[in-house]
């Protein structure tokens, strides 16, 4: 419990150093939140204030009870893009409601280890999920950069030339946060005529207030929102889980997953009461964070509360912030995110993992749904895999006298049974089979069934039949399942 404690303790301050790095990045983070959080609220069809909330909400709460530090966890895209209908049916009052069910089944999905999910997506699919996010963060910046005036393509240009060149003065600040302020003062002093953050939506005044969704507690509620709540949990959880490892690969340590998916369960809860949609992990704030020095559970909570003091204190300062400083610092990120390493090793990686790749870049792409995207390519890697195992498969024939004897190598299970079975069709006169297994491995249900389909008809033409050398766990598998002669391992017979 003290080692607990410490580590915990070591999370949040681990030295002065560090505590000045995460609230100098929470800040950044803060600032590059309150557009995004408001185009997410206008996507969702509500009002800003619900993203603005959601955003201080979730990132205050998911710094104290989430498993990875340093991960930026905000009203989000994903989640906005599926909550459209049930707003514009039922109304903002069920979306909380819905948000509340949607914390409940993440936290289900911890306590049941759902998290090991992660386990079967591939390298190629995160490279490719990355890679997707990039373009599309890129994507989201073109319409303030499409009919505009010339002032801001000059302000990206200066910002981007600020957060790359800044550093090679100093690190003591990070550059996002000079860029940021340094265009917001230009802006204002030569009165630019460039967008602003206050033209995305108005920003709210004052602090949010704590109150339980107005919606009558019935089935016929769940009913409506139970679908909705779902979705938004599954596809919050993908994001946060892929980002969490993407952001450990980044810092080059690990988290507590199982605690991330129960930890973003409680912030979706917190941030209905406090008026606020869902939400999960945001690749593109999270680089920012970790690039500009955040690590730390500081980081994550400074980021929600600084944006709290901007939207409570700051608001009309905030709302003359020009949207090209925040553009430049958003290409930043999608350049820092894409995996240009991966473009190099289409030629060096092998054909069905660079398939893989584009594929999911090109769903997510395509959809806009990170889900879509990953599950694509998790199917398609799984395909692949299978393909693979196939043909790690050979029968090999012996004739001694009157015997065959067939040695079998590799995998049986549900793709390679049809090779399996052709491997016996051929014309045999031997009386007597003997089909050795100590090389294979029977997987599923299908292979036994495809060695009792054998056996069964080698006796039917009057051979004798032994199936000898099976492994531990091929025997359980044939022991329960098969048709044919058990294979005596649990009595320590002979097999046949």
């Amino acid at each position: 419990m003290s080692d607990t404690l410490t580590r915990y303790r070591r999370q949040w301050f681990s030295d002065a150093a560090a505590a000045r790095a995460d609230i100098l990045a929470g800040i950044v983070v803060a600032l590059a939140l309150i557009p995004e959080a408001i185009g997410f609220s206008i996507i969702a069809g509500v009002d800003p204030r619900v993203g603005l909330y959601a955003s201080v909400a979730i990132a205050m709460t998911i710094s104290l009870i989430g498993g990875r530090p340093g991960m930026i966890s905000a009203a989000t895209a994903a989640v906005a893009v599926l909550i459209g209908p049930l707003v514009r049916d039922h109304g903002v009052e069920y979306l909380f409601a819905a948000t509340i069910l949607m914390g409940l089944f993440q936290i289900l999905a911890g306590l049941a280890r759902l998290h090991l999910v992660m386990q079967f997506v591939s390298r190629s699919v995160i490279t490719g999920f990355v890679n997707a996010l990039a373009i599309l963060i890129f994507m989201a910046q073109i319409p303030q950069l499409t009919d505009v005036s010339w002032h801001t393509y000059a302000m990206v240009a200066g910002g981007l030339a600020v957060i790359y060149l800044f550093p090679r003065v100093t690190k003591a600040v990070p550059s996002p946060l000079v860029a940021i302020v340094l265009l917001t003062a230009i802006s204002l002093s030569l009165g630019l005529p460039v967008n602003t953050v206050g033209d995305m939506g108005k920003l709210p005044e004052g602090l949010p207030s704590l109150a339980l969704p107005q919606v009558p507690l019935t089935f016929e509620t769940l009913r409506i929102i139970a679908p909705y709540s779902l979705t938004m949990a599954a596809v919050g959880l993908l994001e946060s889980l892929l980002t969490a490892q993407i952001v450990d690969d980044m810092t080059d340590t690990d988290s507590d997953k199982q605690r991330e998916c129960m930890g973003q369960g409680g912030a979706n809860v917190v941030s209905a009461l406090f008026g606020g949609m869902g939400g999960c992990a945001m690749i593109g704030q999270s680089v920012i964070n970790v690039t500009s020095g955040g690590r730390g559970r500081l980081s994550t909570f400074v980021a929600g509360a600084f944006l709290l003091f901007l939207l409570a204190v700051l608001g009309p300062f905030v709302g003359r912030v020009p949207m090209p400083a925040l553009v430049a610092v958003m290409v930043m990120v999608s350049i820092g995110t894409f995996s240009w390493a991966s473009i190099a090793n289409l030629r060096r990686h092998p054909p069905t993992s660079s398939i893989v790749m584009i594929v999911t870049v090109a769903v997510v792409v395509a959809t806009r749904d990170l889900s879509l995207g990953v599950l694509a390519g998790v199917l398609l890697s799984g395909i692949f895999f299978a393909g693979k195992v196939q043909r790690m498969f050979s029968v090999e024939r012996i004739a001694e006298g009157d015997t065959a004897i067939y040695r079998v190598s590799g995998q049986i299970f549900f793709a390679s049974v049809e090779r399996f079975t052709r491997a016996f069709q051929a014309e045999d006169s031997a009386r007597h089979v003997r089909i050795d297994v100590s090389g294979a491995h029977f997987w599923d249900i299908s292979g036994v069934g495809a060695l009792d389909r054998i056996v069964d008809r080698l006796r039917r033409e009057g051979r004798s039949v032994d199936v000898i050398g099976y492994n531990r766990a091929s025997a359980d598998i044939v022991d329960r399942f098969a048709l044919h002669d058990k294979t005596g391992v649990e009595t320590g017979a002979v097999p046949h």
